[in-house]
């Protein structure tokens, strides 16, 4: 089957050479990160810190289960390199942005469970600041950033596979 062909079977619903599951992740992203926004935004200047709690974890289920249906997606169904060929920056920059993406793609959701995890156990019910604050503070940042650099790369190695 030729790139063109395959591209025609997997188009997405914006008008480049992505997949419908790799355009809805590219667009999805946007969401996240104004959501992850909002969230620090209500804990930190608001001091909702159970609304902040709720969506964190609403959040994180969310994200894993689209995770989960992006890689089963990508592993069985698309053929994302086949999408890409046609690139003007040639594959290899491709393959280059994708490694560096993942260099933030992977880690960060571990951070988050983690996270997460720590959150729930050790922070009181109904949330409130506690002993365990400041740690929880510093590793939420540092989640918090590889989101928004795992989001930055991802949309920088969209538009180089699929865009460009």
């Amino acid at each position: 089957m030729n790139a063109m062909t395959l591209i025609a079977q997997n188009a997405g619903f914006l008008p480049t050479r992505g997949s419908i599951m790799i355009d809805f992740v590219f667009l999805a992203m946007f969401g996240i990160i104004l959501i992850l926004g909002t969230s620090i935004y209500l804990v930190r200047y608001r001091r909702m810190f159970e609304v902040h709690k709720w969506i964190q974890v609403v959040t994180g289920v969310v994200l894993l289960l689209a995770v989960l249906a992006f890689e089963i997606d990508m592993r069985f169904f698309t053929d994302w390199q086949a999408l890409a060929e046609p690139s003007s920056y040639g594959m290899g920059t491709v393959k280059g942005l994708l490694y560096f993406h993942l260099l933030f793609a992977i880690p960060t959701p571990l951070l988050w469970i983690f996270v997460i995890w720590h959150g729930l156990a050790k922070f009181p019910n109904p949330a409130a600041p506690s002993p365990y604050s400041n740690t929880h503070i510093f590793w939420a940042r540092l989640a918090a950033i590889g989101m928004l650099l795992t989001a930055v790369t991802g949309w920088v190695f969209y538009y180089a596979a699929f865009v460009a």
